[in-house]
Order: structure tokens, then sequence, then C-alpha cells
């Protein structure tokens, strides 16, 4: 039902991940828009690159993007699009950063494309029709106890204004797992949890472009998306947890005895 729009946003992220390894050994920061919050050349050129694509072939379509400003349609459809998301990584040079693609129709998203220009990897899926690896099928962990699970998370750009809570959070899920990544990329984050790489997921304070092609995997991987609360995620919230059935629970249930 979607091949035109799938076939375009893999085309989109296939050219915009060219661009970006071009640049990546000369990340110019073009702008500090916090104190570690950045873009760069880079994320622009990878999203001017997106939308011309996107609106050669998807005219009447609406867009949401990190670094312009949204832009309305008359279809009742809209890209989300994240051109570079891990800029600090990709100004750092750290090879974690990825180029996130998802289509909402009528409210929900359904389909989502993140490539990880480095290794090489796209994560794609369609609603319902399931997650996939560069073509091979995925499926989130089996692990079943928090004690076992590898977690991923992420600070908010503000954690120098506000940090007790986001540590608060951070201490007790590093207290009560195997251990907590923090590799700088939501959207991959998310990708390695539909992957089975990573057993669960949480982050506050993240932007529709950082997760909405990454909830999308997470859930036709047969994980589970939602908010602090165990609430239904949508792209808008600002918090989110991610993993498998049973480290998602078990996660939800750690971060509502620390914040209530």
């Amino acid at each position: 039902m979607w091949q035109n729009e799938f076939d375009t946003a893999r085309e989109a992220a296939r050219l915009a991940g060219e661009i970006l390894l071009r640049m990546s050994a000369r990340a110019n920061l073009v702008e500090k828009k916090g104190a570690i919050d950045l873009v760069t050349e880079a994320d622009l050129r990878s999203e001017e690159t997106i939308f011309e694509l996107l609106g050669r072939h998807f005219p009447e379509d609406g867009v949401l993007s990190e670094e312009s400003a949204a832009r309305s349609g008359t279809s009742g459809r809209r890209w989300i699009v994240d051109p570079l998301d891990g800029t600090v990584n990709f100004a750092h040079g750290f090879p974690c950063w990825a180029v996130s693609i998802a289509l909402e129709s009528e409210g929900e998203i359904v389909l989502g494309v993140v490539l990880d220009p480095v290794t090489g990897e796209r994560f794609e899926a369609v609603r319902g029709d399931g997650a996939f690896l560069n073509g091979d099928r995925l499926s989130v962990s089996s692990t079943g106890d928090l004690n076992d699970a590898l977690l991923c998370t992420g600070f908010p750009y503000d954690i120098r204004e506000e940090p007790d809570r986001v540590l608060r959070l951070f201490e007790a899920l590093i207290l009560r797992s195997q251990g907590v990544r923090r590799p700088g990329s939501a959207a991959l984050d998310l990708c390695h949890v539909a992957a089975g790489r990573a057993d669960g997921f949480w982050e506050e304070k993240l932007h529709p472009w950082d997760t909405a092609a990454g909830i999308l995997l997470v859930r036709e991987a047969g994980g589970v998306v939602s908010t602090f609360e165990g609430g239904p995620y949508r792209p808008e919230d600002k918090s989110l947890v991610a993993g498998n059935p049973s480290i998602h629970r078990a996660m939800v249930e750690v971060i509502s005895s620390e914040i209530g």
C-alpha cells in the first residue's frame, strides 16, 4: 500500500547518508542552538536533499523536520524527518548518527526508515508488515528479567539546568539492570531495541523527528512503546519507554516508583 512512499523514503535516506559521509571529515559548525545543542552545515544539506525528493514526489504532503519550520500540506499526511540524528556525535567524529524519515497518515505512523551511513545498516518498517534490517526481519529480545537487561538512554539538552530527575532515573535503572548505554542517537537506540541488541530504552524531552520512525520499528518488531506513565506514546509526547514486553513493563514500574 505504501510502496511508492517507502521507496522514496529509502532513496532520500540513501542520498542524505552519502552527503553526510562526505561531510563527516569536515563537520563545520553553523550554529549553537544551546549550550550542548548543535546544528552543522551537514544537517542543513541533508535536510535540503530529503526535502527536494519528498517535495518532488509528494508535493501535497506536509513536512515536520528538526532544522526548518513545519510545512503544512493538503493531503492529511506529513513526513517527519531528522536529517542528522546525533549531531553532537557527528560534530566530534564519534560514529553514531543516523538519518530518520517517517510518514504519518491520519495521525498514525505508517512507515519509517532509519539509515546508519557509517555501518550501512538500514532499518525500515511499514505498519502491519514487520520491521527489517537490510532485508532481514527483526524481533525484539526475549530477555525477561530487568536484572539481565541491557538498556539505552539519552539525556535532554537542558540537563545542565535540570539534572536531578534525569540522574535519579539513570541511577535507578542502572542499579536494576545489567548495564546502560548512552550512545547519543535516539533513532538508533530505538532501532537497537527493535533488533534485540538492547532490551529497553527510555528518555525524556524528545521531539517527533527523534522518535517517529524508531517507534514504528519497535512496535513492528514485537516491542512496546509508551510514555513514562505507561500510556500510549505519540511522537509529540515528552517521555518515552520502549522495550520488549517484559522489560518495558519492568522499566515503567521502576520509573513510576521514582517519579510517581
